[in-house]
């Protein structure tokens, strides 16, 4: 099963804003008609149920929206790029890669439909037609348009269980969840026998659990050693751990600190998780002759601990209705917990013109300045003095002014370059 990919994803960029003007017989004062280019498409991720885990990403690691259209005449827009949709299992957590912090969450797509833009596609360009004004009526500027986000994203998959079970490696976790429920995990004398997470359905009276089994973890298992530590995350939306210990063991309460000490240096939350402390195989002879004694350890920890032989089934009804009945008072103590924060998303900040000097040009930097285009550049006279004048509107002189900037000073802004 893969439950973990990294993928890019592209939006598309938008379209050009067309520089067109109206030319129909007998119509002799047409004016400017150019059309918006249209919208790039976003790459948004859906939560869907009939996905199970994310092995189609492994096919292709980059996953592109459509570009927007450009405009034309006749105030013609062009046509918005195709979205794409990437569905993934419910339970997938997306978040995006970033260079300080490692990674940031974006979204937690824990419902069926639930969705989130991952990258949104870029805004088309206006038209001359947005430029066109009482003393400029034949505009030769329009906008390029926006390029599309660009994300590099980590999808995790995360099992939705109301239990999970952890313990070390052969302490019979696949053995109790086949007697509870009807799974049928990899059984075997071996350690690593199971290699990914299993779940299973137990009833009990008219309620049913979810259990999912989480392969044997190892000491140093959060540092990567073992095979527990791929599967760590799934236990993180379980609301109850099960932790299984065997019973020949030579300290069943060491085996559950060290357990206990990795799943918290993985996860600081997972230290603090509801959790049922269950010893197994008491219906090995070893095991019951020293049974009193591994019972009087626990209680001198202070740990309740149920005891259990998965291989008959002693114990095993028992323990799950015990589970339900603490499913249900953790699902009482979270409910009182709640706490509803407002959440805040603050939009980026705009700022202003800003002008730098690079070597003997000015350079000038503004939203969506950027992508103002000319027809046929800044060679042409009127289409210098368009652009001059859209840029005292917009406050550009007076910035290159107070700047410093003087006739015959070279000036560019995005990828126009022209003389002052």
């Amino acid at each position: 099963m893969i439950d973990r990919a990294i993928i890019m994803v592209r939006a598309g960029g938008g379209g050009e804003g067309a520089i067109t003007f109206r030319k129909e017989k007998f119509v002799p004062y047409g004016g400017p008609d150019g059309g918006d280019g249209g919208d790039g498409g976003d790459v948004t991720v859906r939560a869907d149920v009939a996905i199970s885990d994310l092995h189609k990403f492994s096919r292709s690691r980059v996953y592109r929206a459509g570009n927007g259209g450009n405009g034309g005449g006749k105030k013609r827009h062009g046509k918005k790029g195709d979205d794409l949709i990437l569905t993934v299992p419910v339970g997938t957590v997306v978040s995006r890669q970033t260079i300080v912090d490692g990674d940031a969450v974006m979204a937690d797509l824990e419902q069926p439909g639930q969705q989130v833009v991952v990258a949104a596609g870029g805004k088309g360009g206006r038209g001359n037609t947005h430029f066109a004004s009482s003393t400029n009526q034949a505009p030769v500027i329009a906008e390029k348009g926006e390029a599309g986000e660009e994300q590099c994203i980590i999808m995790e998959m995360r099992l939705i269980a109301d239990i999970g079970i952890v313990g070390y490696p052969n302490v019979g976790k696949s053995t109790l969840i086949a007697a509870a429920s009807a799974a049928k995990p990899r059984i075997a004398s071996y350690p690593f026998t199971t290699l990914e997470p299993v779940l299973g359905v137990v009833k009990v009276d008219q309620e049913s659990l979810i259990l999912a089994e989480i392969p044997g973890l190892v000491a140093d298992a959060h540092l990567g050693r073992g095979l527990g530590h791929e599967f760590l995350r799934h236990i993180m939306r379980t609301r109850l751990l099960l932790h299984l210990l065997d019973g020949s063991s030579a300290s069943p309460v060491e085996d559950m600190v060290s357990v206990n000490t990795e799943i918290g240096l993985f996860d600081s939350s997972l230290a603090v998780k509801p959790q049922m402390v269950v010893v197994n195989k008491i219906d090995l002879p070893e095991v019951a002759s020293r049974l009193s004694e591994i019972k009087k350890e626990f209680r001198t920890a202070g740990v309740k601990a149920s005891f259990i032989s998965a291989e008959t089934g002693q114990g095993v009804p028992e323990l799950m209705a015990g589970a339900l009945k603490t499913l249900n008072e953790v699902a009482a103590r979270q409910e009182k917990a709640v706490v509803r924060r407002k959440v805040f998303r603050p939009q980026p900040r705009v700022t202003g013109v800003g002008v730098t000097r690079e070597g003997d040009a000015y350079v000038v930097t503004a939203p969506g300045l950027e992508r103002l285009t000319t027809r046929g550049g800044v060679s042409d006279t009127e289409a210098r003095w368009q652009l001059k004048r859209y840029l005292t509107r917009q406050g550009v002189s007076r910035a290159l002014e107070k700047a410093g900037v003087k006739p015959g000073d070279k000036v560019r802004c995005g990828n126009l370059e022209w003389e002052w």
